[in-house]
């Protein structure tokens, strides 16, 4: 990074496993908002200083302000927000906080890419117009209107990252395998989905590329090059395991096994264009497809 960043303090807001790849990134002083007093050993194990603050208590975010000059917002919407309606009242209470004094100069948001909600199949780029299906999807679509927002009347230069599937070996949860073991079935070709997936390193090498590359109020899509339906990918991982492939279904039988939840991300189909990733924040991937993810 430019000398001019190495002495800047860069904030971490829902510092998981993606935030502490990030700081393991960055030069100079790394703090993180954490909602529990026991992670602050870890995160002083790892370099990192500890503010406890719960974005569902916006009193505990005052110390925010003016604190540092870039953050990084990882922390997604409340599951259940009262009344419902949308909003994402965390990242509103945190932009509160950041704007109260001195704003940051740049402020980077993960959303997700199910901002988008079912394209067919289609190949999408970033000016597509939003079309969220889920309650998930609108708080995350009610985030960053409030992050462009904020980057316009502070004077942020503000970032958006549309983040799909993210995955890795040493990533709780974060490969097939389990999935497999259990032998839960993914829908049939006739019937699959496209889905989009960057593996965890590369994703915290985008977030610090949009820290100081990402362009004012612009989206940008942290996506590998793959371009897979869900089974073929669970086919993919299930031969590189040496497990036996999972069993297929119409959408008809699946709706009857499956759970919910899992059963909404096989009802939305895109495939994302990541030519923004590679061209304006000149981000380089180190697993270009699940299959070299997978592998590593």
């Amino acid at each position: 990074m430019p000398a001019r960043f190495r002495q800047q303090r860069l904030l971490i807001v829902g510092c998981g496993d993606i935030g502490l790849r990030l700081a393991r990134r960055v030069p100079g002083r790394v703090l993180a908002l954490t909602s529990s007093p026991d992670r602050r050993p870890e995160l002083r194990r790892r370099g990192i200083v500890p503010l406890v603050g719960n974005l569902d208590d916006p009193r505990s975010l005052a110390r925010l302000a003016g604190l540092a000059q870039r953050v990084v917002h990882l922390a997604p919407p409340a599951s259940d927000p009262g009344g419902g309606d949308g909003r994402d009242l965390r990242t509103r209470a945190l932009l509160r906080a950041l704007h109260r004094r001195s704003p940051p100069a740049g402020l980077v948001y993960a959303s997700t890419s199910g901002v988008y909600g079912d394209c067919g199949g289609a190949l999408v780029r970033e000016t597509r117009p939003l079309a969220p299906a889920t309650a998930r999807a609108r708080r995350r679509v009610d985030a960053e209107r409030l992050v462009r927002r904020f980057g316009r009347i502070a004077g942020t230069r503000a970032s958006l990252l549309r983040v799909p599937g993210i995955y890795a070996a040493d990533r709780p949860g974060g490969t097939p395998r389990e999935r497999l073991l259990r032998g839960t079935p993914v829908l049939r070709p006739e019937d699959d989905v496209y889905t989009n997936h960057i593996h965890a390193d590369d994703l915290a090498r985008a977030l610090a590329a949009a820290l100081w590359r990402g362009r004012p109020q612009r989206a940008c899509h942290a996506s590998d090059d793959s371009a897979l339906r869900m089974g073929d990918y669970y086919d993919l991982a299930a031969d590189l395991y040496g497990l036996p492939r999972p069993p297929r279904v119409s959408r008809e039988l699946a709706r009857q096994q499956l759970p919910p939840a899992l059963l909404s991300f096989m009802g939305e189909s895109r495939r994302l264009d990541n030519q923004r990733l590679k061209t304006e924040l000149r981000v380089r991937l180190r697993h270009p497809t699940v299959a070299s993810g997978l592998r590593g």
